[in-house]
């Protein structure tokens, strides 16, 4: 959509919230409405950025004593933290794009020094990826085990341009003092949510995978993980899901980009892989 930007931020200041996070809701929701060759019609385009900002500004409502409000923090400011699962479950519940926290995880967080609130957050999960873990054995001799998946990161508008970086260094660091029977962080980057990796580059991550894309899926017009969906129907199978959820369920039919698999060894140098000998995996 020409000037999707542009349409972003207006809404985003006509609602009151951050044009940054309704770009990625956005962007998760527009390929529910979008033909097969990708392209979306301005006005389905500008319905979907509108009902995405109605709905990001009912999340936020609902964990305001945890949004941190002002102006941009730095870095001197904040300090890491192991940080409490059930604050943070709210944050990823409401404010992550995938609108889910991952259950197992150890949370993480940036805060700011004089109030507590967090700035910037990630999740590491005991890897549960069974042909990521394979590949990562089989190509680079990391057993599945000793593999941690940073599983969810959210940045509040006040975080500063370096914030994520600066937790993953921390993260890292924690791990290698903490858990000596884990050997690798590893992460999943979507570029069709428009994320390009930066901040993991900026941290040393290299890309060591490419993740051919699956449909996106939605229930009841929102997007819906194939976790949550087996969660709560016990499947993932389009077909038998169909037939029980009907119309409610949709399939997004625009072709999407594939997504990169970055990993960041926790002792040592992690090794580049040369773009022509990245390995793609089928999810």
């Amino acid at each position: 959509m020409s000037g999707f930007v542009e349409v972003v931020a207006k809404v985003a200041e006509r609602r009151g919230v951050d044009a940054r996070g309704l770009a990625v809701r956005a962007r998760l929701h527009l390929p529910r409405v979008a033909r097969s060759d990708g392209t979306v019609g301005r006005r389905l385009a500008l319905a979907e950025v509108i009902r995405s900002a109605r709905h990001l500004s009912a999340d936020i409502a609902a964990i305001r004593g945890l949004v941190p409000s002002g102006e941009t923090r730095g870095l001197d400011d904040l300090r890491f933290v192991v940080y409490d699962d059930d604050k943070a479950f709210a944050v990823f519940s409401h404010l992550h794009y995938l609108r889910s926290a991952r259950p197992g995880s150890v949370n993480f967080a940036l805060v700011d020094r004089s109030s507590g609130l967090p700035v910037a957050l990630c999740s590491a999960t005991p890897l549960d990826w069974r042909r990521l873990g394979g590949a990562l054995e089989r190509r680079f001799g990391v057993p599945p085990r000793e593999v941690w998946d940073i599983s969810r990161v959210y940045s509040f508008q006040v975080a500063p341009h370096s914030a994520i970086s600066r937790l993953l260094a921390q993260v890292r660091r924690w791990f290698r003092r903490e858990r000596r029977d884990a050997s690798l962080l590893v992460t999943t980057v979507d570029p069709n949510m428009g994320f390009t990796g930066t901040s993991y580059r900026a941290a040393n991550w290299q890309e060591w995978l490419r993740v051919r894309p699956r449909p996106y899926l939605y229930l009841n017009r929102q997007y819906i993980s194939p976790r949550q969906l087996r969660q709560q129907f016990g499947t993932t199978n389009k077909d038998e899901l169909r037939e029980r959820l009907g119309v409610r369920l949709e399939v997004s039919r625009a072709t999407l980009l594939d997504s990169s698999i970055y990993c960041w060894r926790i002792r040592g140098a992690t090794e580049p892989v040369p773009l022509a000998e990245l390995h793609r995996l089928r999810r």
